[in-house]
């Protein structure tokens, strides 16, 4: 009984979505999309905003972890200078506490040393982040354009299929044959049959018309290019040669790019 009456809810949701759907205003279920995405974008900057802060905030504190460093290198260094002085004027006892100094700055050296290790693995992987975000936000902006973009185009769709319905409707007034009773005409269904086969036709048209993949592909190939360079370059810092060109995979991909022309010479 209650598998029945949750298929029996979850079918009268359906059926009220269609509902909406079907008498929901186009132009404000566009605007509501440009609006999610807008905020989406907005989202995003903020994230990508905080992980830049924490890679500054990370800068900063190994800054300060650095100059601590070097504060406890000198104040070691200084105390074997005063325990040699010591010694050589015959005072072994405050040679000794000298010395014991040098120690003490030594031991607060290595735990500073280990802190700002700590700290640059931390600031390495912020830097990381940090790269990613920037990218991240640059693409969702382009994607954002796009589709505001796209958004002109659907309004200008909306109007024209809007008159065009219009134009239908006073053609169909004229030549429509009258049918008794409430049996639809001929004519009716032909034009329900039409506009549902042109609306299909258009979200089809608006699908292939995307560019986003397009999109995605040239900042794919421009990463790969930039990473490509940047494994170049640190061979040259390591005094390795440079990498053979790969000609397989070009010749390969030469290849199947000729398969398809070939099929289609008659």
């Amino acid at each position: 009984m209650f598998d029945l009456l949750k298929r029996g809810w979850a079918y009268f949701v359906a059926a009220l979505s269609g509902k909406l759907d079907e008498r929901a205003d186009p132009k404000v279920q566009i605007e509501q999309a440009i609006t999610e995405a807008k905020r989406q974008h907005e989202l995003l900057s903020q994230q990508a905003a905080a992980v830049l802060g924490n890679r500054h905030q990370l800068e900063m504190k190994l800054d300060k972890q650095m100059d601590e460093v070097e504060k406890m290198q000198a104040s070691a260094r200084q105390a074997l200078v005063l325990a040699e002085q010591a010694r050589a004027a015959g005072d072994e006892k405050k040679a000794g506490e000298y010395e014991s100094a040098a120690q003490s700055f030594a031991t607060q050296l290595v735990a500073s040393e280990k802190a700002a290790e700590d700290l640059k693995h931390l600031h390495d992987g912020a830097m990381a982040a940090s790269e990613k975000a920037k990218a991240a936000v640059a693409q969702n902006a382009m994607m954002l354009q796009q589709r505001l973009a796209e958004r002109t185009k659907l309004l200008n769709q909306l109007d024209q299929a809007k008159m065009q319905e219009r134009v239908n409707e006073a053609l169909k007034s004229v030549s429509e044959l009258s049918v008794p009773g409430n049996t639809p005409s001929l004519d009716q269904i032909s034009s329900k049959i039409e506009a549902r086969y042109a609306r299909a036709m258009g979200a089809g048209e608006l699908a292939e018309s995307s560019v986003e993949s397009r999109m995605l592909e040239v900042q794919r190939s421009a990463l790969d290019m930039e990473g490509s360079q940047r494994l170049e370059a640190i061979r040259a810092s390591m005094g390795l040669k440079p990498a053979a060109p790969a000609e397989a995979a070009p010749a390969a991909a030469e290849t199947a790019a000729e398969k398809p022309s070939r099929a289609r010479k008659p």
